[in-house]
């Protein structure tokens, strides 16, 4: 198996939607958009929960879930949002935090948030013995 493995974006845009590197999983940039590339109407909370949400079924796609979440970098449209984004984004990382950065950033098509992520997944460990 190659040691670098890339998985495209469906949309119509040069980058690879995940990357797997060994045994990580880098994703490219969320925006609150749904499966068609529309921006999500809403709030900041309404757009954070689309994002972790479209982040958690990628996660989900290569054995991975938000708990393996290492590392995010969030970029939010107005810091101003970001009391209101912590409260939404600290629903969905029950088990623990992530590392994170979070910076101010004028975003594509007039979204409030775009976050990056990269996990580590889970290693299937055999049971010890290992026959039948």
């Amino acid at each position: 198996m190659n040691a670098i493995q890339r998985f495209p974006t469906p949309l119509p845009m040069p980058f690879s939607k995940v990357v797997r590197a060994g045994g990580f999983l880098f994703l490219s940039g969320v925006l609150p958009t749904d499966e068609q590339g529309k921006l999500v109407a809403g709030g900041i909370d309404i757009q954070t929960r689309t994002v972790l949400t479209r982040i958690a079924a990628t996660l989900a796609e290569h054995g991975a879930g938000l708990a393996d979440v290492v590392r995010v970098t969030v970029w939010l449209a107005d810091l101003g949002e970001f009391a209101a984004f912590n409260d939404e984004y600290r629903r969905h990382f029950e088990l623990g935090y992530p590392a994170r950065s979070t910076v101010q950033a004028a975003l594509s098509g007039g979204a409030r948030i775009e976050i990056e992520a990269q996990a580590l997944v889970p290693q299937v460990i055999a049971p010890e013995g290992g026959g039948s």
